[in-house]
C-alpha cells in the first residue's frame, strides 16, 4: 500500500505519517511539501491514496485537486484541510475528493476515514452530509456565496479577510487586472457595492479563517 500525504506544514506531515505507518502496518507513506513535489511524487509510480492540503504553494488547492483527477482518475483523494467543512467540504468533493477532514480530527477518526476511502468508499461527516443534501435544493434557496465559482469563491474569501488586490493577486500568482476582474464578478453576483459588504457578508457567515 502506498500513500502521499502533502502538506507544507512539516510538523502536520510527520504527525499525519506517524499515525498512517502506526495503523496500518507494512504501508508505505511518502511525503511532498509544494504542488512541485506532489506532481513529481505521482509521476514516479502507482498510488493507492492522496491526503491533500488545499493550502499548497505554488498552487490553488481546489485547481490542483481538479488536474490530479484529470490526469490520475482512479487515485483515491482524502483532502486533510485547515479549512472548516463550511468553507471547502461540498467544493472538494465536487471536485473529485473521495472524502474531507480538518486537521482538528482526531487521529482515531483519520484512520476511520482513510480505511473507508481505500476500500473504495466516500467519507463525508454527518455535518458535510447534511450540508451536501441542503445543496439539493432549489438554486433560488442556496446562500449567495453558493453560486460563485470556485474562483470567484477563493477571491471572496481572501477579500472578507482584509486582503487587498495587490496582496491576493501574489497569494493567487495572478495579475492584478485578474483578481480585478473576479472582484467585480463577485460584487454583480452577490449584489454588493464594495469589499465593506463582502467583509461583513464573510464574517456573519463563518467564511473568515
Amino acid at each position: 500500500m502506498k500513500i502521499l500525504v502533502a502538506d507544507d506544514h512539516p510538523v502536520v506531515r510527520l504527525g499525519v505519517v506517524h499515525i498512517l505507518t502506526q495503523a496500518l502496518k507494512g504501508a508505505v507513506v511518502e511525503e511532498a511539501s509544494n504542488a512541485r513535489q506532489l506532481l513529481q511524487q505521482l509521476g514516479k509510480g502507482s498510488w493507492d491514496l492522496l491526503l491533500l492540503d488545499l493550502t499548497l504553494p505554488g498552487r490553488n488547492g481546489l485547481d490542483a485537486l481538479k488536474d490530479i483527477k484529470d490526469r490520475y482518475p482512479k487515485l483515491a483523494v482524502l483532502v486533510l484541510s485547515i479549512h472548516s467543512e463550511s468553507e471547502f467540504g461540498v467544493r472538494a468533493l465536487k471536485a473529485g475528493a473521495w472524502g474531507y477532514l480538518t486537521k482538528e480530527t482526531l487521529p482515531e477518526q483519520l484512520i476511520k476515514a482513510v480505511n473507508k476511502v481505500l476500500h473504495g468508499g466516500i467519507y463525508v461527516s454527518e455535518s458535510l452530509a447534511e450540508k451536501m443534501a441542503t445543496g439539493l435544493r432549489r438554486n433560488s434557496d442556496l446562500l449567495p456565496h453558493e453560486s460563485l465559482t470556485d474562483r470567484e469563491y477563493e477571491v471572496m474569501r481572501l477579500i472578507a479577510a482584509g486582503l487587498s488586490t495587490g496582496d491576493i493577486a501574489k497569494k493567487l500568482l495572478l495579475s492584478v487586472k485578474t483578481i480585478s476582474t473576479f472582484r467585480a464578478r463577485v460584487l454583480q453576483q452577490m449584489a454588493f457595492k464594495n469589499n465593506a459588504e463582502i467583509i461583513r457578508y464573510g464574517v456573519r457567515n463563518n467564511l473568515v479563517d
